[in-house]
């Protein structure tokens, strides 16, 4: 991993040779896939990192491509399968990059990718409207233990990181819900408002500016210590339940990006990590902050891949 002075000495560095040849990152704009829709906790995060990683390599320019849908399969695909030249990076999130080739066929294998950084982990939570008349956790698994299935929560895809810790959840308290899937928070949380839903389960980060405005309450967090964001939702653990879950965000390539790019995008993801313009526009934008960086964010991912298999042998979420 590059030190903080060799990251921000390559990152202002001249192009490197074939880089010269081939006019990146100034030839045409470098578009950044994010599989899902507009102000979802991805999304915000791809906008966020954009501008900074444009100051960091000079001439790039950086567009958001959103492809919502399959749980943000189709976003990672996208960047996946574009071409190694640089120009195209995916906007992921994990568990769902790992766990969706484990459930289903997608076309990318996750030990081919190339990482580039993680920069958000985003504790799981549930949240109702304010008039639920679900109080608490207790009152959820109580309900979903008397009335099997009949109880509803909204997330953003099968096997993303709502839908795992879900599923956790119904496994170590017994309670039987049963889950909605939507595209987005976009098209989830009108569902959730109208109680057409009677839970949402999505990040604290994303679940913030509602519960501000008062429109969304909270239930818990699925996180070893409270987020300061949200200071008075009480952990799962808290309430006795020992579950813990969140969205690791960050930005690949394709497979076989060339070293040289790799290494100007690595040191960029660097300087960008250890900004305090980008520390305070994180804060602003409730982006909660874990940099993981290059070959530990690949060796993040494939500890993942192996937790998850075991996970799908034991018992498939697919299945309820």
């Amino acid at each position: 991993m590059p030190t903080r002075r060799a990251a921000l000495a390559l990152a202002s560095a001249p192009l490197w040779p074939s880089m010269a040849q081939s006019g990146w990152p100034a030839a045409r704009p470098i578009e950044i896939h994010v599989g899902f829709s507009a102000g979802g906790g991805v999304d915000v995060m791809a906008r966020a990192v954009a501008p900074f990683l444009a100051n960091l390599l000079p001439g790039s320019r950086f567009v958001i491509v959103n492809r919502p849908g399959a749980g943000g399969q189709l976003g990672h695909e996208a960047a996946a399968n574009a071409p190694p030249d640089g120009y195209a990076l995916g906007a992921t999130t994990m568990p769902g990059l790992v766990s969706h080739p484990i459930e289903r066929p997608v076309r990318y294998r996750v030990a081919d990718l190339t990482y580039l950084a993680n920069v958000v982990d985003d504790p799981c939570a549930l949240f109702v409207r304010p008039e639920s008349p679900y109080r608490t956790l207790a009152d959820v698994i109580a309900a979903g233990r008397a009335r099997p299935e009949v109880v509803t929560y909204g997330l953003t895809g099968i096997g993303s990181d709502d839908h795992l810790t879900m599923f956790r959840f119904e496994a170590a308290t017994g309670a039987r819900l049963t889950h909605v899937p939507f595209p987005g928070i976009g098209q989830m949380l009108p569902q959730v408002f109208s109680g057409q839903v009677d839970l949402a389960a999505m990040n604290v980060s994303e679940a913030l500016p509602f519960v501000r405005e008062g429109r969304l309450r909270g239930l818990g967090q699925a996180a070893a210590t409270r987020w300061p964001g949200l200071p008075d939702l009480p952990t799962y653990r808290e309430q006795g339940v020992d579950v813990l879950g969140s969205a690791s965000r960050g930005f690949v390539g394709p497979a076989g990006l060339p070293p040289e790019i790799t290494e100007r995008l690595l040191a960029a993801f660097t300087a960008m990590l250890a900004d305090p313009a980008f520390l305070r526009e994180a804060e602003r934008l409730a982006m909660p902050l874990r940099p993981v960086l290059g070959a530990d964010y690949r060796a993040m991912a494939l500890a993942m891949d192996a937790e998850l298999r075991a996970l799908w042998e034991a018992r498939r979420w697919t299945q309820g």
